[in-house]
């Protein structure tokens, strides 16, 4: 199986009804966030047929004419395949093993150097935080700490939306493995973001944080923040508190004190 050959499927499945669904949702209209996205009108548990059945020794060489393709879905369908190789060279059985460390580096690699592709907020949610996510906390022949955390800084600092929401949404999975300092790291970065996108990003993963590791440090984040932040950003981060705290925070005089 070959890229062309994942394409010529895929366009074969083409829906037009549900493309124009889709370009709709994803605002790919004059001036939205999405301007100028084409899609085939496949919904993603078909593009997840797709990727199951692209078989294991798949080149990675393939993947860029995926994340170059004009269409939507050919692009998740080689992020996707990306996340598959990712995990497989992630699991425990590999951590330390010297080869799986190369092909995951390789995957990271490549993933960032095609960021640009990952151009709307589903191909990013779907993707980051099981490869860039997991590779920070992962062994790497890349760099130490430090390195990763320029490799987020940089995305951060970015003038790319997209790659703005990666260095935020990686760390559902930082956090999901018990590290809240990513979430809260970026969370303070992206504060005073003005993309209504990157308010409910950081609003989400401070939730996770919250979910995953402790909820007390959401609060603490909080105290020092709710008075600055904007409401939506707020509104997702406390979305899972009782009705009775969920009111304590929204309340601006609160969060003054």
């Amino acid at each position: 199986m070959t890229a062309k050959e994942i394409i010529q499927y895929m366009e074969s499945q083409r829906d037009e009804k549900q493309r124009r669904i889709l370009m709709g949702f994803f605002k790919t209209g004059p001036g939205e966030y999405g301007e100028g996205d084409e899609f085939l009108g496949l919904k993603v548990p078909q593009t997840r047929e797709v990727v199951k059945s692209v078989p294991k020794d798949f080149p990675l060489s393939e993947v860029p004419e995926l994340l170059m393709n004009r269409w939507h879905e050919v692009r998740l369908c080689g992020l996707l395949i990306l996340v598959e190789k990712f995990e497989k060279l992630a699991t425990k059985r590999f951590e330390n093993d010297k080869t799986a460390i190369k092909g995951r580096d390789e995957i990271l690699t490549m993933y960032l150097q095609y960021a640009e592709q990952a151009n709307n907020w589903d191909l990013v949610d779907l993707s980051v935080h099981k490869i860039l996510g997991h590779w920070l906390l992962l062994p790497t022949a890349l760099g130490d700490k430090d390195y990763k955390i320029k490799v987020l800084d940089e995305l951060a600092q970015s003038p790319c939306l997209w790659k703005q929401r990666m260095s935020m949404v990686c760390s559902w999975k930082t956090s999901q493995m018990g590290d809240p300092s990513w979430c809260l790291r970026y969370a303070e970065i992206h504060l005073h973001h003005p993309h209504d996108l990157m308010h409910k990003a950081v609003g989400w993963m401070l939730r996770e944080m919250g979910k995953r590791v402790s909820i007390d440090l959401l609060r603490d984040f909080l105290h020092q923040h709710a008075h600055e932040m904007p409401r939506t950003m707020l509104r997702y981060a406390i979305e899972k508190m009782p009705e009775q705290e969920r009111q304590y925070w929204m309340n601006p005089l609160n969060c003054t004190l």
